[in-house]
């Protein structure tokens, strides 16, 4: 399974932050991904710096016979595309798309002038709004290293009990 986080804050030429999440997820079905399943669009507070307006985000599940490392790359065109630009950590964007997972491969690599990839995700554990839409669309999910499921990370996050 491969699934990809969605996040907008700002307007962009996509539009607003919904509109912009939701072409996303129509160019995340352009050959050669295939989107299989898509979750409901939440508002959520910022994470890291609070100082910015409120993000629009989902999680989908995809298909691709990409590579992680091309995925990633064709992540960051659809980013470009929708008016991107990398400026400062966890600030303001028009549009954020992360791999989370990818068919449960664990992999910290660094290539030529190429930023980490890390798989999964490092910061699944402590974000909700990764968590809340994997628990909706992808529920059996299991997080590759810890092999805790989705539910239960979120259940910790909010210092509930998962049962």
């Amino acid at each position: 399974m491969i699934l990809v986080a969605l996040g907008s804050n700002i307007s962009g030429p996509w539009g607003s932050p919904r509109q912009s999440v939701e072409r996303a997820l129509i160019a995340l079905n352009q050959w050669p991904l295939r989107l299989v399943k898509a979750s409901t669009l939440l508002e959520t507070a910022p994470f890291g710096n609070k100082n910015q307006p409120n993000f629009v985000n989902a999680v989908a599940i995809i298909e691709t016979a990409l590579a992680p490392e091309i995925l990633i790359r064709r992540l960051h065109m659809i980013e470009c595309v929708a008016g991107r630009k990398r400026a400062k950590r966890w600030g303001p964007r028009t549009l954020d798309l992360d791999i989370i997972d990818f068919h449960g491969q664990i992999k910290h690599q660094r290539g030529a002038n190429q930023k980490a990839l890390v798989l999964p995700h490092p910061g699944i554990s402590v974000r909700s709004f990764v968590l809340a839409p994997i628990t909706e669309i992808a529920a059996r999910w299991r997080h590759p290293v810890t092999h805790q499921s989705a539910k239960v990370m979120l259940c910790k996050l909010y210092g509930l009990s998962s049962t």
